[in-house]
């Protein structure tokens, strides 16, 4: 039997405890996920690629399944090398879901054999994005009980060198 492989994407911008919940419940199920830094040409990173990927090797270094990668082109390219047969998403809110379903349907006509699933975010983590703690942390808000500390403080040193 070949083993389930699963690709959760995202820019990682910087990994949230919200992000850490999808990787977690994932990795629960599959067994390898494979969490794809991606290269977003509208965002400007905070973190380079490489800053990112180590900090999320950091915070899931107690995971054996979990192989950390980043991508520069479509995702599902990205998921075929990997003979990945699922996408993980998660979803915080309503408004996720029609800008995932329109990605899911591209997807779909990309490659109909490799599925999305969503999980939705535990509700301590609906209102957190990448976005929103970057803005608090540039202004010196406490964002420690959104990310790990590693996370935290990676953030701090960032704004401080800014």
């Amino acid at each position: 039997m070949s083993e389930k492989i699963a690709v959760v994407p995202g820019s990682f911008d910087p990994i949230t405890k919200g992000h850490l919940d999808i990787i977690g419940r994932a990795a629960d199920v599959f067994d390898i996920v494979y969490v794809a830094v991606l290269n977003n040409s509208a965002k400007h990173p905070l973190f380079s690629i490489d800053e990112r990927i180590a900090l999320i090797a950091e915070v899931t270094k107690d995971f054996s399944n979990i192989r950390i990668e980043s991508s520069s082109g479509l995702l599902i390219d990205y998921a075929k090398e990997k003979n990945a047969k699922a996408i993980v998403r998660g979803l915080r809110a309503v408004s996720d879901f029609e800008y995932e379903m329109q990605i899911t349907s591209m997807n779909r006509v990309l490659d109909e054999n490799i599925e999305t699933f969503f999980i939705m975010t535990k509700n301590q983590y609906s209102f957190l994005s990448s976005s929103i703690v970057k803005e608090v942390a540039k202004y010196g808000g406490n964002v420690g009980e959104l990310v790990p500390a590693v996370v935290d403080q990676a953030l701090k040193d960032k704004f401080k060198m800014n």
